[in-house]
């Protein structure tokens, strides 16, 4: 390893120690590009594969902010949803549901009451099997909005941040029914296409043109319950059921790629010229006093003790990890960007080690380019 590099030191070690196969990180300070290198492998199994700069990863929940969060703001900006408003109002679906009387900024700062998780792709593989083509259908998506109808409230609305995947697989169902589309479509025409965020993109399970070759995929794990080593689909599995396009998970992408849609957020919150509106860009990322002493913003969550972005990012900051082993984060005041993607779960989940890594890299990063970090 050459000594003169600690950032790079920092991730071969990572990789040598098995908390990731591989990853590709990325930094940008204002505006300009400081880092942009692979590391490792992107796969391991069943042939070793070198990790590239151009690797596209499963970006987990990134896909809340980059896709679900930006698409909200869009409708936001266009007037035809309200955070204040609730979401029943614009599902009628669910006018008698328990979540329906939360509004879309509860579900954003998963103070809505709905609990965390459910097993749902257990339900629709159910009904697959009873009417094959169901699972990745629009009758699975209507199924899976009546599963969530009818899930009790774990805590009263407004009362308890407890994150949820639950609340973001609603919001993406919610975003397709107000954009009239599906929110690949929407987030491809709206917002990728228009500041050239490539490859960045969902990957649809039922068939048609793949947006991405496969062999440009890292692998993620192999799966037990589809019986299969993942690589070119979801590796959430709720999204999988939802046929890959899902609020909460499905987007992959390039550490270039996302990098795009960052600075799209962090020109707007700059007050620079950018597809989203400033005001409304500065409001996303603040965090709420909806619950007291909770630190997300509005899909954007910010730095608390102790943080994924290390000790050194300002409480401005704002950003997100994946399950998968990603995460992006920004710090306005630096104007600092972080993109750090692998494949943790690579060849399975049961590896917990990004944990530690996360805010030891972020802290070598702010000590390497912040003068005086």
């Amino acid at each position: 390893m050459d000594a003169s590099d600690p950032i790079a030191d920092a991730m071969q070690s990572a990789v040598e120690a098995g908390v990731f196969p591989g990853a590709v990180l990325a930094v940008r300070l204002r505006g300009a590009l400081r880092y942009h290198r692979a590391s490792g492998l992107a796969a391991s199994l069943p042939t070793p594969e070198p990790a590239h700069r151009e690797t596209v990863y499963d970006l987990a929940s990134l896909t809340k902010p980059l896709a679900t969060v930006t698409a909200i703001l869009c409708l936001v900006q266009d007037g035809t949803l309200d955070l204040d408003r609730t979401v029943q109002a614009y599902v009628p679906d669910l006018q008698k549901a328990p979540v329906g009387r939360a509004t879309i900024a509860h579900l954003l700062t998963h103070s809505s009451g709905i609990p965390a998780w459910r097993p749902f792709y257990e339900r629709v593989a159910e009904q697959d099997k009873l009417r094959p083509g169901f699972l990745g259908s629009q009758a699975a998506k209507d199924y899976v909005l009546q599963l969530i109808g009818a899930e009790a409230l774990a805590a009263p609305i407004g009362t308890q941040a407890v994150y949820s995947d639950l609340g973001f697989m609603l919001l993406g169902l919610l975003v397709e029914r107000q954009a009239g589309r599906s929110l690949a479509d929407f987030v491809r025409e709206r917002i990728y296409g228009p500041i050239n965020a490539a490859p960045l993109c969902f990957l649809p399970t039922t068939g048609g043109p793949a947006p991405v070759a496969a062999n440009s995929i890292a692998p993620t794990e192999d799966d037990p319950w589809r019986g299969r080593m993942l690589r070119g689909e979801v590796h959430d599995e709720n999204a999988y059921a939802l046929g890959g396009i899902a609020g909460h998970a499905g987007l992959f992408g390039t550490a270039e790629a996302v990098l795009a849609v960052s600075g799209c957020w962090l020109d707007a919150v700059k007050g620079r010229q950018s597809l989203l509106r400033s005001d409304l860009a500065r409001r996303f990322t603040s965090r709420q006093e909806i619950v007291p002493g909770s630190s997300w913003a509005l899909g954007w969550d910010s730095p608390s003790a102790p943080s994924s972005s290390g000790t050194k990012f300002s409480p401005n900051s704002f950003g997100h990890l994946g399950y998968a082993g990603t995460s992006l984060w920004v710090d306005p005041e630096r104007e600092l960007e972080v993109v750090l993607l692998s494949n943790r779960v690579h060849p399975t989940r049961k590896n917990d080690k990004i944990r530690e890594f996360r805010p030891k890299i972020h802290d070598i990063i702010y000590r390497e380019l912040i003068p005086g970090g």
